[in-house]
């Protein structure tokens, strides 16, 4: 039988409590044998020691490792020299990303630094990085139309972009049209969807409204509901599985979730998926 690829997001603990969730979070999810895992950078670069740290350690854990890189308050020396240390650690996939200013600010570009992801891209790309970006199946905030999303992101692949992993949805059609649409536009790079099982409606909606993600309203009603019941880890696994599932019988191949350091959702909906576990990972160091 054949099964999708999978990827997990984690994000660098910051105290020691949240260093032992996200052992327990790779102890439970890097069984099931990811392509890659991903580590977040803070806004502003400001996990930016915890986010190598955090690298450096799931590496050694024998994880493939694409960890994040921004262009925003850092200079094009300071950013290269960041991403030679992920080098340095045996990690030469890099998800390349814009950033966004701390405090939810407007993007402003570093005076000696990268203008754009498109420029951050190119210049990983040339040093030799498999470059990872990001995507959006809804228009992001700040663009001018899905249009204009779509041409961003055939430049950052025309820059030397691998392949680009989307922001979260709720609806299957919403990744199927964004597909069919980067296809017309002659993308033909590997998209691959974001998924992000949901733990906490209410904080999902708030952060789905900030980032332009369209909520169905009959499931933000079917939740309001659930929560009433006792019964929103319930729908939640059942969404996320029938999303994936919808997702796997249109031909996806890979499939990339948000963990939030969060494991039993996300290991939940994989072993609905009937995805097989490997033998634990072992620390290689």
């Amino acid at each position: 039988m054949s099964y999708p690829a999978v990827s997990f997001e984690f994000f660098p603990p910051k105290d020691i409590p949240a260093s032992f969730g996200l052992w327990d979070a790779a102890q439970a999810l890097l069984p099931f044998g990811p392509r890659h895992v991903s580590v977040t950078y803070g806004a502003g670069g400001t996990t930016r020691e915890l986010t190598h740290e955090t690298v450096t350690a799931l590496s050694r854990q024998g994880a493939q490792v694409a960890a994040h890189l921004t262009c925003i308050e850092a200079s094009r020396a300071e950013t290269l020299a960041i991403a030679e240390g992920y080098r340095a650690a045996g990690v030469t996939d890099i998800v390349a990303l814009r950033g966004d200013a701390p405090g939810g600010g407007a993007f402003a570009p570093h005076a000696e630094g990268f203008t754009s992801s498109v420029e951050l891209v190119g210049a990983l790309a040339a040093d030799g990085f498999d470059v990872h970006v990001g995507a959006y199946p809804e228009p992001h905030p700040e663009s001018r139309s899905a249009r204009a999303d779509l041409e961003w992101l055939r430049a950052k692949f025309q820059a030397g972009a691998k392949t680009a992993v989307t922001q979260f949805f709720f609806e299957a059609e919403t990744f199927l049209r964004f597909r069919d649409a980067c296809a017309d536009a002659g993308i033909s790079a590997p998209i691959v969807p974001g998924i992000l099982p949901i733990h906490n409606w209410a904080s999902v909606a708030r952060f789905a409204k900030r980032c332009g993600t369209e909520i169905p309203a009959e499931l933000a009603a079917a939740f309001e509901t659930a929560e009433r019941d006792g019964r929103s880890d319930l729908l939640a696994l059942a969404h996320a599985a029938e999303l994936c599932s919808a997702l796997v019988e249109e031909g996806v191949e890979q499939l990339h979730f948000y963990t939030l350091n969060r494991p039993t959702l996300t290991r939940d909906v994989l072993r609905a998926l009937g995805l097989p576990r490997q033998e634990p990972l072992r620390d290689v160091a």
